[in-house]
């Protein structure tokens, strides 16, 4: 086709419409294919790529793929030809019944772009099922009676086919006596009947044997046959007769299996077997009736074979049928009424509805906690009932209505004395002898926030070593409270106060679930030896309850202070050669140690001389340095000694000093000891009586402190022993000795209570040492210090 050139550009605007118009009938339209049912495998369809329009290299690219919402496996597609084969069996029947059309729809997806499509595959008919009759054979009894020209009904073939191939024809095998009637109201709808041709006579031929063939109209033709038995009946022109239409029956409803209920009575007019007569329950006679009743066929008696229930059924209506055994059977009916009297057999019947549960605690009196009816199946007497409660509990029954009750509220409940409440109903009826019935009640008590939560003792003592990690756990309390759930669900809290000029909260907390008490910072023996405080513990209920419980947290000491050394440092000190001899005191260190205990307990020691000489000092373990003999010119002129402190702590911790001496001659010496200066000398008398004055204190409230001890001893083993009880132990006094001294005075009572072991308890006084001669030099050289708690108690015990 030719357009002319000074249109083209409109030409190809048309163009490309047609062409996006094709496209998207293509994307949108149906392709539709045929295959016969029954197919083999692999059968080919069509070329679906081919009339989509889709190239066969775009179909993997392209996610081709083909769905159907029901048969998804019926049909498949080759994606390297793009051809549609059937991939399993085609069972056209199976597939669509009778319809007379079926198709399988298929929607074919590809992607990049996406497009979906629709193919619509037919699949035909093929003549694969033959007529079938359901029986294979059909019985017929025609009395020797009938007129010329009646009509026998058959039973049909059917063709699960459609279309020609379910057409049917049928034929019939010769008979001189039938023929074949066949009236069609429409091509798919065939009545069949014999047609008597012939007068029967049972005498001569008393059976008759055909053959009936269905042929369908598929080709190739398939057909299919049904014998026909007819049986030719000898006249029975007189029915049985039953002696009365209507039998009447009364029955207590526990009467026993096997009772006879009535015996019937039926005669036939007729002679030999067609006045024979046998008895039978009628076609519509219900399920029930023949389970709880039989009938004997010949004699007529009926008898009870299942249980009998008044309140089930209180009458039963039977029909029975007396049959001749003449050829054709003549029958004839009656029917027999059983009325069922009513006994008493059925208990009560309890049921609790809309329960009040739990019941508060401090719920009023007369709350109604659940309603209660009662039935009982049984008629008059033996369907009244009454009703009964538990004795000995908070509740009672009242009566609301004809065999309805309510439980309600009669006394004061206590959750925390009895929770949880069992209750028996008991209904009775009125029969004889009376039946009852029981019904049990849970009843919950719900509980109220009215106890407060308790600690097991208003108070705690608790140990801790100093130094301990921050955050240490170092306590757990525990309070209980009586109530049950959020009111029972106890959270603690520190109440909260100051502590010099820290808040309580800065030292330690409380986690509010557990109870567990925490140290936030470390604590330092030498500056806190107590910390006291409370812990709350309240309920989560409404108002919410509480209590508090007092804490005494006692801090143990560490060896964590190394000795130190009493000014002045560095010294240097004079000697006189000739005139002092061994034994003679020439210095003494002092130091002083912040810890308490042991850890404060220090002894002195006069280190070697370098290079292994031998020096003519020597250092005594309270920390003078006197001489081994007497000295000499031999001696160097100046000596310089190195004193080490060290503490009994574990580990223990150590200072050096060093005393630098100048051996001078006899002459260059102090002419007496009186030269010494009346500033030094006052010094040092000053410190003698000051020492000897703390000395008397110590003792003083040791004593004091012992004496205490005693009392609260007697009077702890006055009182009746309890599991965990502590007691103040035996005090022990320790002054200084010739194997140590003690640099600071300390007193401590320490008490543990606990359940797990005796209680412990140190005692210790301690006197001071000298102070040392105007010519004693000391030194602190500052060492390093590790420190380590040893984790034990002790106590000294030096000889005296």
């Amino acid at each position: 086709m030719l357009y002319p050139r000074r249109g083209g550009k409109g030409a190809r605007r048309l163009l490309l419409s047609l062409l996006l118009l094709a496209i998207w009938k293509a994307g949108s339209s149906q392709v539709h294919y045929s295959v016969p049912e029954e197919a083999k495998h692999g059968t080919f369809v069509g070329r679906i790529a081919q009339d989509l329009g889709l190239e066969l290299a775009e179909l993997v690219p392209r996610l081709f793929r083909v769905a159907s919402k029901d048969h998804g496996d019926l049909l498949e597609v080759n994606l390297q030809n793009g051809i549609l084969f059937v991939n399993s069996r085609i069972d056209r029947e199976e597939l669509c019944g009778r319809r007379a059309e079926c198709s399988i729809h298929l929607e074919v997806i590809v992607e990049r772009p996406p497009q979906v499509f629709h193919v619509e595959v037919e699949v035909k008919d093929i003549n694969d099922n033959p007529p079938v009759f359901r029986e294979r054979e059909q019985r017929l009894f025609i009395p020797e009676s009938r007129q010329l020209g009646s009509h026998f009904p058959l039973e049909g073939a059917a063709d699960a086919d459609i279309g020609t191939n379910s057409l049917l024809t049928y034929t019939l095998s010769p008979s001189d006596y039938f023929s074949l009637d066949i009236q069609a109201s429409d091509e798919l709808s065939k009545s069949l009947a014999l047609e008597l041709r012939k007068v029967l006579d049972r005498e001569e031929t008393p059976e008759f044997h055909l053959l009936l063939t269905a042929t369908d109209g598929g080709k190739p033709e398939l057909e299919g046959t049904v014998r026909l038995l007819i049986t030719v009946l000898d006249v029975n022109d007189n029915a049985p007769l039953f002696s009365q239409a209507v039998y009447r029956v009364h029955l207590l409803e526990t009467i026993a299996n096997g009772t006879l209920v009535t015996t019937l009575n039926a005669s036939d007019a007729d002679e030999g077997v067609n006045g024979e007569v046998v008895f039978f329950f009628g076609s519509d006679v219900p399920v029930n009736i023949r389970k709880n009743f039989k009938i004997d066929s010949s004699s007529g008696e009926i008898r009870l074979i299942g249980k009998l229930d008044y309140e089930e059924t209180k009458s039963y209506e039977i029909q029975v049928k007396a049959v001749d055994k003449g050829s054709p059977p003549l029958s004839n009916h009656c029917k027999v009424l059983v009325k069922v009297l009513d006994v008493n057999d059925n208990a009560p019947e309890l049921a609790v509805r809309s329960l009040s549960l739990p019941v508060r605690e401090d719920a009023p009196l007369g709350t109604v906690i659940a309603f209660i009816s009662v039935s009982d199946r049984d008629s008059s007497v033996n369907g009244q009932v009454t009703c009964s409660l538990t004795p000995h509990v908070p509740f009672k029954l009242v009566s609301t209505f004809k065999n309805y009750y309510s439980l309600v509220l009669d006394s004061a409940l206590d959750r925390e004395k009895l929770s949880h409440y069992e209750l028996v109903v008991t209904a009775r009826d009125g029969g004889s002898p009376s039946l009852s019935a029981t019904a049990s009640l849970s009843v919950e008590v719900a509980d109220v926030n009215d106890n407060a939560p308790l600690f097991a003792q208003p108070e705690y003592t608790v140990f801790v070593k100093e130094n301990n990690p921050p955050g240490c756990h170092i306590f757990t309390v525990s309070a209980r409270d009586l109530d049950a759930q959020e009111n029972a669900l106890v959270s603690y809290s520190l109440v909260e106060r100051r502590v010099g000029e820290r808040a309580l909260s800065s030292y330690v907390s409380v986690h509010a679930e557990s109870g567990k008490v925490y140290a936030l910072q470390p604590l330092d023996h030498e500056e806190l030896e107590l910390l006291q405080f409370q812990v709350s513990a309240r309920d989560a209920g409404v108002p919410p309850l509480g209590s508090n419980v007092t804490l005494q947290v006692f801090v143990l000491d560490e060896n964590d202070n190394a000795p130190a050394l009493l000014p002045p440092g560095l010294q240097a000190a004079r000697a006189v050669l000739g005139r002092w001899g061994a034994g003679h005191v020439v210095a003494k260190v002092r130091a002083v140690d912040a810890d308490s205990g042991y850890n404060a307990w220090l002894s002195y020691e006069l280190l070697p001389a370098a290079g292994g000489a031998r020096s003519p000092f020597v250092g005594l373990y309270t920390g003078e340095i006197s001489t081994t003999r007497a000295l000499d010119e031999a001696d160097s002129p100046r000596q310089r000694l190195l004193v080490l402190v060290k503490d009994h702590g574990e580990p223990a911790l150590v200072a050096t000093a060093t005393v630098l001496l100048s051996l001078v001659e006899n002459s260059q010496a102090p002419k007496t000891s009186s030269q010494t200066s009346p500033g030094a000398a006052n010094a040092e008398a000053a410190l003698v009586d000051v020492n000897v004055y703390l000395i008397i204190a110590i003792c003083a409230v040791s004593s004091l402190l012992v004496l205490s001890l005693l009392l609260y001893t007697a009077l702890r083993c006055s009182a009746p022993p309890t599991e965990g009880a502590c007691g103040p132990g035996k005090p022990v006094l320790v002054c200084s000795s010739a194997v140590g001294s003690w640099s600071y005075s300390q007193q401590r009572r320490q008490r543990v209570c606990s359940g797990e072991g005796p209680p412990k308890t140190d005692l210790m006084a301690f006197s001071p040492s000298l102070p040392p001669g105007p010519n004693i030099l000391e030194e602190n050289e500052h060492p390093e210090v590790n420190s380590q708690h040893s984790g034990n108690y002790l106590q000294l015990h030096p000889e005296w």
